[in-house]
C-alpha cells in the first residue's frame, strides 16, 4: 500500500507554514477549530486568515470560517509575525551546487530563527532567495560573529555533510582581534572544558575532562592589538570566546565576555571582531576538495587602537 504523503503549500517569504492535525471528537468550522485551539490569537485574527485563503488542508482545500474540520485532517496556517528589528546588513553566496550554498554571514545577523528574528536570520533570507524550505545548516556560528555557513539543501545528501561536522572533518580557521600579550609562548593551544557559567547567556571553563579544543596564534601585531587565527578542533558553545577569555584576551567589542550588556544594547558600529574566515573539507559526494574564504574583513589594527584605547590602569 502507498504511503501518503502530505502536501504542504510552499513557503511564503522563506517561511514554511506551521501544521496542525484536528485531534479526535472535534465537530466544529474551521473557525471555531482555531479560535478554541490557539486562545492567544483573538479570533478576528482567525477571520481574516481564513478571508484571505491562507489556511489549507493537504489536499490543498482552502478552508473557510465556515467549512468543517475532521478528525485527523492536516491543515496548514501561516503564522502571524510582529515586526521585527531590520539587520541592516546583507548576506553573500560563495557557493553553490545541488547540495550545499556556503553563505558569508554578516554580523548580527542570526543563523536560524530565535526569539525576536525570524525573518531577519540567514536561514530565512536563503530560504526566500532560493524559493526553498530545504535549506538546513550543518553548523551554526553566534549572531555577534561574521564570516562563512554552510547549508544543505538536497536531503538525499544531507547527513553527509553534516557527518564532516560531527565528526571534526571540517578545518575551520577564524580571525579574531584581542590585546596583544608578547608574554605568552606563541602559538598557544587551550585544551579545556567548557560549561554553562553563572548566566545562562555566558560559557566558562570549569574543571573535569577536556571537550573544547582550540589553536591559537598571532598573524599580525600593531601596538597593543593583534590580529589572531584561531582554529577549533571542537565546536563547544562561545568556545573562542571564552577561550580568548580565558587568556586574558577578551575579544575586541565583546558583549558577552567578560562583561555581559543588557540585551537591546548592540552597537551596530562596533560589532564583534570575530569573523569565520575559512572552510576545507573533502567533499562527501564528489571527492573533491574544498576550501572556501570569506570575502568579509575586521577592523584594521590602528582603527581598533584607536577607538578602543587600552586603560593606563592596565
Amino acid at each position: 500500500m502507498a504511503r501518503y504523503r502530505p502536501n504542504p503549500p510552499p513557503p511564503r517569504d522563506g517561511l514554511s507554514p506551521s501544521c496542525v492535525v484536528v485531534p479526535d471528537g472535534v465537530r466544529a468550522n474551521a473557525l471555531e477549530f482555531f479560535a478554541a485551539r490557539f486562545t492567544a490569537v483573538v479570533r478576528e485574527d482567525w477571520q481574516q486568515r481564513l478571508n484571505a485563503g491562507d489556511i489549507v488542508d493537504s489536499q490543498g482545500l482552502v478552508l473557510r470560517a465556515d467549512t468543517p474540520v475532521h478528525t485527523g485532517q492536516r491543515i496548514y496556517y501561516y503564522r502571524s509575525l510582529p515586526t521585527e528589528p531590520k539587520v541592516p546588513f546583507e548576506e553573500r553566496i560563495v557557493w553553490q551546487d545541488e547540495h550545499i550554498v556556503v553563505a558569508d554571514k554578516p554580523h548580527f545577523l542570526p543563523v536560524i530563527p530565535s526569539g525576536k528574528y525570524v525573518r531577519e536570520t540567514l536561514l530565512v533570507r536563503l530560504n526566500k532567495a532560493f524559493g526553498t524550505d530545504s535549506l538546513a545548516p550543518a553548523h551554526r556560528i553566534d549572531r555577534d560573529t561574521a564570516g562563512l555557513v554552510l547549508f544543505t539543501r538536497n536531503p538525499a545528501t544531507r547527513n553527509l555533510y553534516h557527518r564532516l561536522f560531527r565528526e571534526h572533518q571540517v578545518r575551520k580557521t577564524y580571525h579574531a582581534v584581542a590585546r596583544w600579550n608578547p608574554a605568552l609562548a606563541w602559538p598557544v593551544t587551550r585544551h579545556t572544558r567548557i560549561a554553562e557559567g553563572s548566566h545562562f547567556m555566558q560559557q566558562a571553563e570549569v574543571p573535569g575532562p577536556a571537550n573544547a579544543l582550540t589553536h591559537i596564534r598571532p598573524i599580525q601585531q600593531t601596538g597593543e592589538y593583534a590580529l589572531y587565527e584561531l582554529q577549533p578542533v571542537t565546536g563547544q558553545r562561545h568556545q573562542l570566546r571564552v577561550h580568548m577569555h580565558a587568556l586574558g584576551l577578551p575579544l575586541v567589542h565583546d558583549g558577552i565576555y567578560p562583561t555581559l550588556t543588557p540585551e537591546g544594547s548592540a552597537d551596530t558600529s562596533k560589532p564583534l571582531q570575530l569573523l569565520a574566515k575559512t572552510l576545507a573539507f573533502t567533499d562527501p559526494v564528489t571527492g573533491e576538495p574544498r576550501h572556501f574564504t570569506s570575502g568579509l574583513s575586521l577592523l584594521p589594527l590602528q582603527d581598533v587602537a584607536a577607538d578602543h584605547p587600552v586603560p593606563i590602569s592596565d
